[in-house]
């Protein structure tokens, strides 16, 4: 190989990092020059104003200069024309037409809704950082926040006030926080809004826009965060997606255990499995051993047990102590299975994660796309 041609295998290699693939399979690296120890090399954008544009540029110089003997990196920046960037999302779908629900039941994606029967059980958060667990996994996670009126995901992962999908034509990509691929009605909204006051109509279509329209690429795993109750978003997406699979998440409090139940019950009549619960806010034990139970025990069993079924136990999945730590995370924007902590919380919902990462999600009874080559 020349030298050229080893500063355009390292620089191909890096990975945009809203695409997630590597620039050189996009298309994206162009004329590449070395004279002497000094390296010319052309890189072109998706977009005019891309937001991961200086990300991509000095990822680019670092790899050209990580190739023994280059000492200096020129990169040239420019965007692709009209033509490439419809060659480029033809790619990216892969022969799926524009506006295609790819989580249906033969997607290979897992489809996880994580619900509750009333806010402030503390669902949001749960489902943030089990994202982040998951995709800790190493999984590929998508993060639907369909909860249109309490939106808060964005807050949960740390996405900056303001940021919006970057678009390429008619794809549209979800903001990266944590290695989780995420989408929010709050990236939508103009400067000074802060409420959405919609009925079940715009409901609908906001939830399958979410789910059609935006670019999630090959997911291993697409969680959604369902508002808390029974109302139109949940009626909406179990005929979007029949399929899915549900957790329930609950306190140990006998009130929210029972209004929990209901949330499971109106999944299960939409087709839907409940395959499991996770009880939240549970007994946490103070420094001299001292275990409180501030809002009281057994709730999550209770709600388990209540949804189980002959022959089709749901267990109870994970039952999250009471963490300061895990507050304080969610307000930061920075979910704390993510930081090495030794909180007990955080432990939980990491072995959570293993454990729904192990699972899987079986192929029985599916039709499977086949291609012969």
């Amino acid at each position: 190989m020349t030298a050229a041609d080893r500063v355009r295998s390292a620089v191909a290699a890096v990975t945009d990092p809203e695409l997630r693939r590597p620039i050189g399979e996009l298309d994206m690296v162009r004329e590449i020059s070395v004279d002497g120890d000094r390296a010319r090399v052309g890189i072109v954008l998706t977009i005019v104003g891309c937001p991961a544009a200086a990300r991509i540029e000095a990822d680019v110089r670092g790899a050209a200069a990580s190739v023994p003997g280059i000492a200096e990196v020129e990169v040239e920046v420019g965007v692709m024309t009209p033509t490439e960037r419809k060659a480029l999302t033809e790619k990216l779908r892969a022969g799926r037409p524009a506006r295609h629900m790819p989580f249906g039941p033969d997607s290979l994606t897992r489809v996880i809704l994580v619900s509750s029967g009333k806010g402030g059980v503390g669902k949001s958060t749960v489902t943030a950082n089990l994202a982040v667990a998951l995709a800790d996994q190493g999984l590929s996670v998508g993060l639907v926040d369909a909860d249109v009126h309490g939106f808060s995901i964005p807050g949960l992962l740390g996405i900056p006030a303001g940021t919006q999908p970057t678009r390429i034509d008619d794809l549209m990509l979800p903001p990266v926080a944590h290695g989780v691929k995420t989408i929010s009605i709050g990236m939508f909204l103009r400067d000074g809004e802060s409420v959405v006051a919609w009925r079940g109509p715009m409901l609908h279509r906001t939830v399958s826009q979410f789910l059609t329209d935006v670019f999630f690429g090959d997911l291993d795993v697409l969680l959604i965060d369902m508002p808390p109750g029974t109302g139109d978003i949940a009626i909406s997406i179990g005929q979007l997606l029949p399929h899915a699979e549900v957790l329930v998440v609950t306190t140990p409090q006998t009130a929210a255990a029972e209004v929990a139940i209901r949330s499971g019950l109106v999944a299960r009549q939409t087709g839907q499995r409940v395959i499991g619960v996770i009880e939240n806010m549970a007994a946490y034990t103070l420094p001299d051993g001292t275990l409180i139970d501030l809002f009281g025990s057994g709730g999550g069993a209770a709600v388990a047990e209540a949804l189980s079924e002959p022959g089709a136990a749901v267990p109870l999945l994970a039952s999250i102590p009471l963490s300061p730590a895990l507050r304080q995370g969610g307000d930061a924007g920075e979910p704390i299975v993510g930081g090495g902590t030794t909180d007990a919380a955080a432990a939980t919902i990491r072995e959570l994660a293993a454990a729904l990462a192990r699972q899987g999600r079986g192929l029985s009874g599916r039709s499977l796309p086949m291609s012969i080559g």
